[in-house]
């Protein structure tokens, strides 16, 4: 009976030590990037690995600039179209969470979103793309320590540096060459606009760039981002 509860007991403390010393794993990495800046995330390296499945020589179009260096007008469009709360909210935005769910469920699909910038980034910088609770949950957990340990200039900062613009194309900088052959201190309002516009679905739009859709909500965000509020 003894050896049963204390195996019992082993299955109860080895998990709930892995995930808690994951959660530590985290925390550090976090607290490091407060002033230190990652050279990749999980969901970079994952798309390089996918890229040279096909290609072994492929690599990620990728250059890290400071958050001075990038146009006010591609920080605008973001915040426009992806969250305009992002300088008031604690890194979850519930209200939009809500709408997103009641669009959903009204439409029978997924139409719409409601992850915040930090929510985008927690999931870039250490998780999988694989849609589950419990994925939902450690992305929940990844946020309030972003927000925690970061003021939102320095989130949004990792965010720009780090967001997938199309195949193998991450970062403001190496989108702005890619689709404009400016750097993202030289994006125009309109291309900024449209840049933004792209981010729900880079890789769709890198192959698409005369989408109908895109055309119509560049439009709306270049009118939207007069109101955006920089952190």
């Amino acid at each position: 009976m003894k050896i049963l509860r204390k195996l019992l007991l082993w299955l109860i403390i080895v998990p709930v030590a892995a995930v808690l010393a994951m959660q530590l794993y985290f925390f550090i990495q976090i607290w490091w990037w407060v002033d230190h800046n990652p050279e990749s995330t999980s969901f970079m390296r994952h798309q390089r690995d996918l890229l040279q499945e096909k290609n072994p020589a492929a690599k990620l179009q990728h250059k890290w600039i400071p958050y001075a260096r990038i146009s006010n007008n591609l920080k605008r469009a973001i915040i426009a179209s992806e969250d305009s709360n992002f300088s008031e909210h604690d890194g979850v935005d519930w209200a939009a969470m809500q709408k997103a769910f009641e669009k959903n469920t009204k439409k029978g699909k997924v139409v719409a979103g409601g992850s915040t910038i930090t929510q985008q980034l927690a999931k870039n910088l250490f998780l999988s793309s694989d849609r589950s609770y419990l994925r939902k949950v450690q992305e929940f957990i990844i946020t309030y320590m972003l927000e925690f340990l970061m003021d939102k200039e320095r989130i949004f900062e990792i965010y720009l540096n780090v967001v997938e613009w199309g195949s193998g194309v991450f970062g403001a900088e190496a989108a702005a060459y890619h689709y404009y052959g400016v750097s993202a201190a030289k994006l125009s309002g309109d291309q900024a606009a449209r840049l933004a516009v792209m981010l729900p679905n880079p890789r769709f739009f890198d192959k698409h760039p005369g989408s109908g859709y895109l055309a119509r909500r560049t439009g709306l965000i270049l009118r939207r981002m007069r109101a955006a509020e920089l952190p």
